[in-house]
């Protein structure tokens, strides 16, 4: 029988890494087995199976293995799929020192390429305005890789243009701006490593880099790369310890957790949670106390401790009313009312308390930006299904299923609406929601 599929198979992983569709990755398969003298019938529907969990027999390990250059012997000591190589993280041995951050981030950009899907939508209006942010000459930039003075105006540029990544970000999902991001890790990697520059401006440049890597990683997490989203989250976590801005490395920490619970390590998500608010900055504005409350309150409810999620979900919401507009925290732009009713609303629902849960779901998917509501109306159908409410439920969940297939690419609010499917299985005769799941599978296979 198949397992339960991944969020993301790390074959899924591997091949997307490689550029390889189904159909030309199956088609791979077919040649080098035959060069190896095994004669395979893999085609794109055998690779979907493989993704989805079904582990593939031996004769076709053994291609792979060969096709990815592992050492079948290698794949033979370890389960399917733990043998894929995606699992690599040198970053982890490097020095917590400025050629430490450096050597990860290099690493980073030399090893961390995952996603390419989508790169050539971003047309009209979003790739007018990356075009526009990216004001400085490309011959400064040259220069300053050869080892020439960064100035004041490239950083700036390189800030505005993360800016404007976080902001696209909302609205078109993280697949599609992945590589964007990767190319401007590479570029303030590059800057590091071989310009010249002043001590002001080289904690600007770390700062730059804590944060492009944080926002790289949380776009392939989006995308469906766990295994490369934590990748590059190490090496914001490094920048950020290097420029010694520990308020950044405790929201780092925070969206880390977020990664490993998923996974199903809902206490060690209670650990990172733990150590970044015992380690934050005595002098964070409510607005960011308020964050690491709330995901403090959203890994002990995962973790089924609910009594002190609640406690922790009533102290971001009093931290929340206490913050101003004054407040400026770079990284928490995007934090707002619509963050905390959607955590409220799964913690309430976790706890069972059905009819709260559902009331602030449907507050934060009403204000979220689309991405997040395409993320969100997920749990807001399962929140409406557990109330009874099978046609509220389906109308949250064909919401989601059509920002997918018209506006956001999120691998993320896939798998999420794929979960919901699945709890629709004592309905699977009701005509509503067959039409559904038939919707769900065509977006699945076009991914």
């Amino acid at each position: 029988m198949p397992g339960k599929p991944l969020a993301v198979h790390p074959l899924t992983f591997a091949r997307q890494s490689r550029g390889w569709g189904k159909a030309e990755f199956a088609r791979l398969m077919q040649a080098h087995g035959k060069s190896l003298g095994i004669s395979l019938a893999t085609n794109r529907t055998t690779v979907w199976k493989w993704e989805q969990g079904q582990e593939p027999d031996a004769d076709a390990q053994r291609v792979l293995a060969d096709l990815l250059r592992v050492p079948y012997v290698s794949a033979q000591a370890e389960p399917w799929p733990r043998w894929l190589p995606v699992w690599e993280m040198t970053a982890l041995d490097a020095p917590w020192t400025e050629s430490g951050t450096v050597e990860a981030l290099a690493d980073l950009v030399g090893s961390g390429r995952t996603d390419r899907r989508g790169f050539l939508t971003i047309t009209g209006v979003a790739l007018t305005g990356l075009a526009a942010s990216w004001a400085e000459a490309p011959s400064a930039f040259s220069s300053a890789l050869d080892g020439d003075r960064v100035t004041d105006a490239m950083v700036s540029t390189i800030e505005q243009r993360i800016s404007t990544l976080r902001t696209l970000d909302d609205h078109l999902g993280g697949a599609r701006l992945l590589e964007q991001a990767r190319g401007d890790l590479a570029l303030v990697t590059g800057l590091l490593r071989a310009g010249r520059y002043t001590d002001e401006i080289q904690v600007r440049l770390y700062a730059l880099a804590a944060r492009v890597s944080q926002l790289t990683g949380w776009m392939a997490y989006d995308a469906g790369l766990r295994s490369a989203g934590q990748r590059y989250y190490v090496g914001a976590l490094r920048s950020a310890r290097t420029t010694a801005d520990d308020a950044f490395g405790a929201f780092v920490l925070a969206e880390m957790g977020v990664h490993v619970s998923e996974a199903g390590r809902t206490a060690e998500r209670v650990d990172l949670i733990t150590t970044a608010i015992a380690n934050a900055p005595s002098t964070l504005p409510p607005n960011a106390q308020s964050f690491l409350y709330l995901h403090k309150a959203e890994a002990l409810s995962r973790d089924g401790d609910h009594g002190r999620a609640g406690s922790a979900l009533n102290r971001a919401m009093s931290l929340w009313e206490r913050h101003t507009e004054e407040e400026h925290t770079d990284w928490l732009g995007w934090f707002g009312e619509a963050q905390l009713r959607s955590t409220e609303g799964k913690v309430l629902l976790r706890s069972g308390q059905v009819d709260r849960a559902t009331s602030s779901l449907e507050a934060s998917v009403n204000r979220a930006a689309p991405r997040d509501r395409a993320v969100r109306t997920s749990r807001l159908a399962e929140a409406r299904l557990a109330g009874g409410d099978l046609d509220g439920a389906l109308h949250a969940a064909n919401h989601g299923a059509r920002l997918l297939e018209e506006d956001v690419s999120s691998i993320r609010a896939l798998a999420r609406l794929q979960d919901f499917s699945e709890q629709l299985e004592a309905h699977k005769r009701v005509p509503a929601v067959r039409e559904f799941r038939e919707r769900l599978q065509a977006l699945s296979t076009a991914v």
